[in-house]
């Protein structure tokens, strides 16, 4: 039996991954679920379902000290209080799966155990000042500064999906109209290109990706990424201009499109002048731990 062992969690809006973590916080043993429609008919069960099944089976090899948890929304310390990707609120999930697995169990925005993976372990490492947004389902944010999470008080903040980028916009599911969610989320790029296409929810991130590669002359097809980018353009440039970060990192299933995505995005933000203060050199970079930077981060803690 290996001793010491950690357990990360990632919750988000499209799946829920599940890493064993060594004491390096290293992922050796990792599986995932998609979630789709019928699995979020009744998200409760079908996420008790999931965690209490697998961290049994890893109970059976391995020594278990704790369990973190990253969930998109906001949280306190043992209840969802609001996530609307996932349509829960004043749920509590630490008291729900205690009721099965007695061991501690944390839990902290998952926009911020990303970016906690990342700055430790990952593309905001040895930056000071830093912005890191998670690109699914919606849209998370996190911002670092000298080593310490930017301190909203009792409610988690940087809420960066539900920035209003487009007045009287489309309806968001948190009630407002026009989130910078609904126009830049990597599930609006999905969703526009299946529909495009003709595609359902079964096509993959993966099917799409090939399917842009292989048709880069598309003009229907590249008017829907040029419009995205656009989007994410106006959503980035905002935070630039508040926090004037050293680096901004985006994470999520951004990641995997990135070789077609990223520098249109920092052309296109020079190109139209979005910045207040210019900059020669624009650091707008991929997370290096894919979609484990939630894992990852779910189990650690910075700036004390």
């Amino acid at each position: 039996m290996i001793v010491n062992m950690k357990i990360g969690i990632d919750i988000g809006g499209s799946h829920i991954a599940m890493g064993l973590l060594d004491e390096n916080n290293n992922i050796i043993k990792r599986n995932e679920k998609r979630l789709m429609t019928k699995d979020k008919q009744n998200i409760i069960e079908t996420i008790e379902d999931y965690i209490v099944k697998n961290v049994q089976e890893l109970r059976k090899e391995n020594e278990i000290s704790e369990i973190g948890i990253g969930i998109p929304g906001t949280v306190d310390k043992t209840n969802i209080i609001k996530t609307v990707n996932l349509t829960l609120e004043n749920y509590n999930i630490v008291e729900n799966i205690k009721k099965y697995i007695n061991l501690p169990i944390t839990i902290r925005n998952d926009a911020k155990c990303a970016a906690i993976g990342e700055y430790t372990k990952g593309c905001l490492k040895g930056y000071n000042r830093s912005v890191f947004l998670t690109l699914g389902t919606g849209i998370g944010g996190a911002v670092i500064i000298d080593g310490k999470l930017l301190d909203t008080g009792t409610l988690p903040g940087c809420e960066f999906g539900h920035i209003i980028i487009e007045k009287d916009g489309k309806e968001c599911k948190c009630g407002k109209k026009g989130c910078f969610q609904r126009y830049a989320s990597m599930k609006v790029l999905k969703d526009n290109l299946r529909e495009l296409l003709g595609l359902d929810e079964k096509t993959t991130g993966k099917e799409l990706l090939e399917i842009i590669k292989s048709n880069k002359d598309n003009i229907e097809i590249n008017n829907i990424i040029d419009e995205f980018i656009e989007y994410l353009s106006i959503g980035i440039s905002n935070l630039i201009n508040i926090f004037e970060p050293e680096v901004v990192g985006i994470g999520g299933s951004f990641v995997y499109f990135a070789d077609i995505l990223l520098e249109k995005l920092k052309t296109n933000i020079q190109a139209k002048n979005y910045l207040f203060n210019k900059r020669e050199k624009l650091i707008i970079i991929p997370a290096l731990l894919n979609n484990d930077a939630g894992i990852i981060g779910s189990c650690q803690s910075i700036g004390g």
